[in-house]
């Protein structure tokens, strides 16, 4: 995979929590890793935002691989491991992993999308 510049950016959020009001806050993990056939970036991460009392209300990992949703036709390739939780008992849907700053684009605009559905509930 060609050099991503944000990965430095991912990399360097690791170990940050930030306050997200109300109780609620967001989990940033990502560790360098040898680029693989899952891992072809060379970052494995895990974003989590979190309710107040630790469950994880939405996630984006590449931690384990996940089938495409039924809808999809699957090829028998290979399962993606890129992937986002949209709610607690979610088991994951595959994410398109375009580069870091989009995973982190992508994640932050999902967290204020959520949080504000949890305020108007």
């Amino acid at each position: 995979m060609r050099d991503d510049p944000g990965v430095a950016t991912l990399l360097d959020l690791h170990d940050q929590v930030i306050d997200q009001g109300n109780g609620y806050w967001i989990k940033i993990e990502a560790w360098k890793v040898s680029a693989t056939r899952h891992i072809p970036h060379g970052v494995r991460y895990c974003l989590t935002l979190h309710e107040p009392y630790g469950g994880r209300v939405l996630g984006y990992d590449n931690a384990h691989a996940v089938k495409p949703p039924k809808k999809f036709k699957y090829a028998g390739n290979r399962l993606p491991y890129d992937h986002r939780h949209r709610h607690i008992s979610d088991k994951g849907v595959p994410y398109e992993f375009k580069d870091a700053h989009q995973l982190l684009a992508d994640f932050f605009e999902e967290v204020d999308r959520v949080l504000k559905e949890l305020q108007s509930s």
